[in-house]
């Protein structure tokens, strides 16, 4: 199973003014650093939870569907599924109905059933599969946890005050110790 991203976020969870009054930062110089840093950080509590902060489209893919078992879909937490399609042995594509899955998000990562008889099996051994999701807390920042949104002010403050650290061969400082208490409550583990 891989999952790819097909749309990311259309914004962050944090803005460069929001990132900037973290920072003390009063002037422009910097702009495009932060806002790097800004990308950066999200990309990095993303890794680390497994989650996704904003709306973002992602697109998993398996090679045969599980019998015994729901699937494990993430990056968290799921909104919907929104196109499934199986491949058959000559090539060609059978679109399904993003209708006939099971969806549970109540946990991370959410769990994803077919209705019995629903979903033909694949007819290639490898990536036979394709369901293409939406992911994230939502399109507004305010949507994405608080603890994760500090996590992000943390890793942007850090990578702002050591940004030279690495030019000149000094080893770079260690990422904050809050971020692992932030973070931990929010990490989906793997099933």
């Amino acid at each position: 199973m891989s999952a790819i991203l097909i749309t990311g976020p259309a914004g962050e969870p944090l803005s460069l003014a929001e990132a900037k009054a973290f920072l003390r930062v009063e002037h422009g110089d910097d702009d495009e650093l932060i806002g790097a840093l800004i990308v950066g950080a999200r990309v990095h509590v993303e890794g680390q939870t497994r989650r996704a902060l904003m709306t973002q489209s992602w697109r998993q893919v398996h090679d045969d569907w599980p019998s015994d078992r729901p699937m494990a879909v993430w990056p968290a937490p799921v909104q919907a599924i929104t196109a499934a399609r199986v491949y058959r042995a000559d090539g060609a594509v059978q679109v399904l109905d993003p209708e006939i899955f099971i969806v549970d998000t109540a946990g991370a990562p959410a769990r994803v059933s077919v209705e019995a008889g629903a979903a033909p099996p694949p007819g290639r051994a490898v990536a036979g599969i394709e369901i293409d999701f939406d992911a994230g807390y939502g399109d507004d920042p305010t949507d994405v946890p608080e603890p994760l949104r500090q996590a992000m002010r943390l890793l942007i403050a850090h990578w702002y005050e050591h940004r030279g650290m690495a030019a000149v061969g000094q080893s770079v400082a260690a990422l904050p110790q809050a971020l692992g208490p932030l973070l931990a409550p929010y990490k989906v583990l793997s099933l």
